[in-house]
């Protein structure tokens, strides 16, 4: 027969989802020039990014100024979790082994699924690659080096095999080290140098195990993970001060993050059932030899333990209609060598029912979550236990007969409780303190069109949305800069927008172009608390939120040629509640390029890529008073064996 060309939607199924979705995967994913996970969301729209420089830095996310307590991450299905703090580190997450990360703004538009999924304001899925063994082969070696800017050197490897028809294995590790140093400026009305960023060191080891197996009508697989690192931790430039005292006195971090999961999931007819478990074990160790005690300098031993049980279950009445109802248990405890600690443990329990109807051109959902949770600790008292429910709603709508534009709308009531350091931290935490609660707001639409002559697509997604969050947790220092008060006191009320445009064109059978714009607006208000009467910084933009954002994407494919051309930019904005002039923050962009080739040596497969990154050389501050790194180079090799 005569050769058949078929032409879709990338993503297409994303395309009727009564929430917002973005996608990031694939060949897009390797050639953003990003060494983790947190680097590659820089790419989404309605992320901020907050990142305290460097290689070895902090990076956390806020999603549509919700505050990274309100985003949950999973690996595979289960979620990644930090009961101490609540804010999980993504750049100990490389991308090496990541196949898909897809953020979900509001619940995900799936029936089967654990409980604790309706549970966050927003959430990330991070997928790992599944074994894709070629030309007939049982098994496969990728290696993989990264060199470049701030000593960096990156080696990995990635082993995959078939144990079966059914069963594939993956065994990776990866190796970081890298000085991290990197020149930056200091300006002010009396200083004006060039420093060179100190402390800023890191080295750490991943291995990963991932097992995977297709069952009749189902699946399981398994993750083992370790991670270790020690890294420093560079100081905020205030004061002229740029660097430790003395070199090798500056703040340390090393840590230690092991889990275990596994999931199945399995098909009865109607019926569907997962089954999921987890165990995480993490180790913090952190020092500062410039805080002196009467025993020697200010060290902490942190030791935080987690279990995690998950039961979900659907079942379809019609072909479009069905009920899912998912139960999950959690159990959390942290110790600490800290004086007088409560050493506080923690169980909730979470139930969920859904209904899930799909037509031809139109799809609702509903859920409702209640939670219990429990605390207990060891020394001095816990706080009360809570019950709350969380409803949900939303909808997606086909209004003409062209498959190509659907209008959708949600709206979901949650709550989060308090970390363990909000409730229980020596002389910070406050057992009184209410969880926050937040009202999500969403109406967009999402259009989507093909052009079968040229190969080329074209997608758009617009989503305006209003949030209000109340019992806001927030702190002050009260007798000195270490002795804090954690207190609830304002509204948020948060009202955005937020564009994502995809199109891609294949002008050639060997040149293709694939172009991705995102912008968002921000306008996060605090308001004043009813019940204080407080009117502290009313109407101020909360911190760190900026008016604008977006970012640019480029892609040129040409044989075994690549291009890659990436622009980030972020608004102005403030670092304190206080929008102030002393407070202000100039906007930031950057320009990053990589060029990369491909050759096939008999049926190995080799790449070589190079990257430059800030072109421009721009001085910037994700988090005031921490300098970003300017000009940077990468060198990357990748052989498939």
């Amino acid at each position: 027969m005569d050769t058949v060309m078929v032409y879709t939607f990338k993503n297409s199924t994303l395309l009727s989802s009564p929430t917002p979705v973005q996608r990031l995967s694939g060949q897009q994913l390797e050639r953003l020039g990003s060494l983790s996970v947190a680097d590659a969301t820089r790419f989404l729209s309605g992320i901020q990014l907050k990142d305290y420089g460097g290689i070895g830095g902090l990076k956390t996310i806020n999603v549509r100024s919700m505050g990274a307590n309100h985003t949950t991450v999973y690996l595979d299905g289960l979620p990644i979790s930090n009961a101490q703090n609540g804010q999980v580190d993504l750049g100990k997450f490389a991308l090496d082994n990541i196949a898909k990360i897809s953020l979900y703004s509001g619940d995900r538009p799936l029936l089967l699924q654990p409980a604790k999924a309706y549970a966050s304001a927003s959430s990330i899925y991070l997928e790992s690659q599944l074994p894709a063994m070629e030309n007939g082969q049982k098994q496969s070696l990728k290696a993989v080096l990264k060199t470049g800017s701030f000593g960096l050197f990156n080696p990995s490897l990635q082993w995959q095999k078939q144990l079966s028809t059914r069963t594939t294995a993956s065994l990776s590790t990866a190796y970081t080290q890298a000085n991290g140093r990197y020149r930056f400026r200091i300006y002010d009305t009396n200083y004006d140098t060039i420093a060179t960023r100190e402390n800023t060191d890191i080295r750490s080891l991943r291995t990963e195990l991932f097992l995977n197996s297709e069952l009749p009508d189902g699946n399981w697989n398994t993750h083992a993970y370790f991670y270790q690192s020690k890294r420093g931790l560079p100081d905020a430039v205030v004061a002229n001060k740029f660097k430790p005292i003395m070199l090798g006195l500056g703040q340390r971090q090393n840590d230690r993050n092991i889990f275990l999961q596994t999931s199945i999931q399995k098909k009865f007819n109607r019926y569907h059932m997962a089954v999921k478990a987890k165990y995480a074990n993490d180790y913090t160790y952190y020092t500062d030899p410039t805080i002196v005690k009467l025993e020697g300098p200010l060290e902490n031993h942190y030791h935080q333990q987690e279990t995690y049980l998950s039961l979900a279950n659907s079942y379809d009445l019609t072909k479009g209609w069905g009920f899912a109802l998912s139960g999950d248990w959690q159990w959390n405890k942290l110790n600490a060598d800290l004086d007088n600690f409560a050493y506080p443990t923690r169980n909730t329990v979470l139930v969920a029912s859904a209904t899930r109807y799909k037509s031809d051109r139109l799809t609702l959902q509903s859920s409702l979550l209640v939670t219990w949770v429990q605390d207990g600790t060891k020394y001095n008292q816990a706080a009360s236990r809570k019950t709350k429910m969380s409803p949900a709603a939303s909808l997606s709508w086909q209004p003409f007969f062209q498959k190509d534009f659907f209008l959708r709308a949600f709206y979901k009531r949650i709550f989060r409780m308090p970390t363990f350091n909000d409730l229980y931290y020596t002389a910070i935490g406050n057992t009184l303190l209410d969880p926050e609660y937040a009202h999500q707001f969403d109406a967009g639409f999402t259009f989507a069109k093909t052009f079968n002559q040229q190969s080329g697509y074209i997608n758009l997604q617009t989503d305006g949305y209003y949030n209000l969050v109340t019992n806001k947790i927030v702190a002050t220092p009260a007798a000195n800069q270490f002795r804090w008060i954690m207190y609830n006191l304002d509204r948020v009320s948060i009202k955005g927008i937020d564009v994502v445009l995809k199109g891609g064109l294949s002008l050639s059978r060997d040149l293709k172009l694939d172009v991705g714009i995102n912008y968002s607006y921000e306008d996060a208000r605090i308001k004043t608390d009813a019940t204080s009467g407080m009117k502290y910084n009313a109407g101020e933009q909360v911190p760190y939120i900026p008016w604008h954002s977006g970012s640019f994407i480029m892609q040129v494919d040409y044989k075994n040629f690549l291009l890659n051309y990436s622009f980030v930019y972020t608004g102005e904005r403030y670092s304190q509640a206080a929008n102030s002039s002393e407070n202000y923050l100039q906007p930031w962009y950057t320009h990053d390029l990589a060029v990369g080739k491909g050759w096939l040596i008999g049926h190995r497969k080799m790449r070589v890529m190079g990257e430059v990154n800030n072109i421009f050389n721009q001085a910037y501050e994700v988090v005031k008073s921490f300098p970003m790194p300017g000009r940077s180079y990468r060198l990357t090799l990748i052989f498939n064996y």
